[in-house]
């Protein structure tokens, strides 16, 4: 070996051994990126875990949602319909009144008219006039007659009398019958003379027709001048104070209607209601099955037995307090509902929202119950007794007040002439 190879070898063990510093570089770079790989793939993995559980947890909310939603329609359904089919109220309602149908007493030309159409008239008051010329007429000749009858009465009266005084001698009992007779007929002339003045007074009268109630005179067509018949009518008066309402409920909801209930009554047009109670409850309503046909034979109606249509029974409604610039007119519709009992005065309160849900759950599957004592089988009540002033028979004169001084006693001497 040579020299200067034994020195340039001593040379390199003298030297540090050399690094390639480019395949560390990437080494260490690898392993950095071998990190932010498996961080974000962490981070995609959670994510991914996230949107796994949101997905879930989304599908599941919207189960729960539709779920939900379903249930509360379903319980509305219920509801609804049970208070369309079986909660006591009604579209069909109407107001209703009694008329008074005036008819003049006696027949004649109507000379005076002291009514107009729709005016309000008082009980007693004089609607018109009927000419009393001929009823003057009748009752001067009436009392003319009566005059007559008296005086005959008076003189033979007397004429029995003295006959009863009479001795034997001076009068036989034959006699005596027969004037005693003949005073008892003509007090019965006289009897009947006074019943026909009374009638003819009273005729007189009752050429002043009145009106027999307070309220409206409606559909006014007569004029001065006219013709009134006896006992035909011209005149009709709502009486103002006689105004009801009647409910037509279906049949299916009469178990939930009671006598003395509180009912609500609202007229189309008016926000306002009209507060009243049930008064009474109709007994019968027509049956169209009960109608004879040909040859009296029953008269059945064709029926379809997946059709039923629930009957309207009349529940009459009394008033008790009108709202004020509601006005009542017969005839108008009305919406009838009848309300809770007096005690639940908080519809708002849970507790009574529930327990009204449920009442309406139990009617839709059982059916309402039938509550005692709701409509009474017998009525013990009356109504009001309503009656018309009558005439009333005059104390009747005697024939001495008739005709003073005609008949003498019998102890009176015969007047000089």
């Amino acid at each position: 070996m040579k020299v200067s190879d034994l020195h340039t070898q001593a040379a390199r063990q003298k030297e540090p051994p050399k690094v390639d510093l480019p395949r560390e570089g990437l080494r260490i770079l690898s392993r950095i990126d071998r990190k932010h790989r498996m961080l974000r793939l962490k981070r995609e993995t959670a994510a991914a875990r996230r949107r796994r559980a949101m997905q879930l947890l989304l599908a599941w909310t919207k189960r729960l949602a539709t779920l939900a939603i379903m249930f509360v329609a379903g319980l509305m359904a219920l509801v609804t319909w049970d208070y369309y089919v079986t909660a006591p109220w009604t579209r069909d309602g109407r107001v209703r009144v009694q008329v008074a149908s005036v008819a003049p007493e006696v027949s004649g030309r109507v000379t005076e008219l002291h009514v107009a159409d729709n005016q309000f008239v008082h009980k007693g008051e004089v609607l018109y006039v009927i000419d009393p010329f001929d009823f003057e007429v009748a009752l001067r000749s009436n009392k003319a007659s009566l005059q007559q009858k008296a005086a005959d009465l008076q003189v033979k009266q007397v004429q029995s009398e003295r006959r009863q005084h009479l001795s034997a001698l001076a009068t036989s009992a034959e006699e005596q019958q027969v004037f005693a007779g003949t005073a008892i007929q003509a007090r019965a002339a006289l009897e009947a003379a006074q019943q026909q003045v009374d009638q003819a007074d009273v005729n007189l009268r009752r050429t002043r027709v009145r009106s027999p109630v307070n309220g409206y005179v409606t559909n006014l067509l007569m004029r001065v001048g006219d013709f009134a018949h006896q006992g035909t009518t011209n005149v009709s008066i709502i009486d103002s104070d006689s105004y009801w309402i009647d409910g037509y409920f279906e049949e299916t909801k009469m178990a939930r209607v009671c006598v003395g209930d509180r009912v609500e009554a609202k007229l189309m047009g008016y926000a306002q209601p009209i507060m009243g109670h049930v008064a009474t409850v109709t007994r019968g309503i027509g049956v169209s099955n009960a109608a004879s046909g040909a040859q009296g034979l029953p008269n059945v109606d064709a029926v379809y037995t997946w059709v039923r249509l629930a009957q309207r029974v009349p529940v009459r409604i009394a008033i008790d307090q009108v709202p004020p610039g509601v006005p009542l007119v017969s005839g108008m519709t009305a919406t009838v509902t009848i309300l809770a009992a007096a005690g639940d005065t908080r519809p708002d309160r849970l507790d009574v929202v529930i327990a009204a849900v449920k009442a309406r759950l139990a009617d839709v599957f059982d059916g309402p119950p039938a509550s005692p004592n709701c409509i009474p089988a017998v009525t013990t009540d009356h109504g009001p007794t309503e009656s018309l002033p009558v005439e009333v028979e005059e104390p009747r004169l005697t024939p001495a007040q008739i005709n003073p001084g005609l008949a003498p006693g019998m102890s009176i001497s015969p007047r000089s002439r």
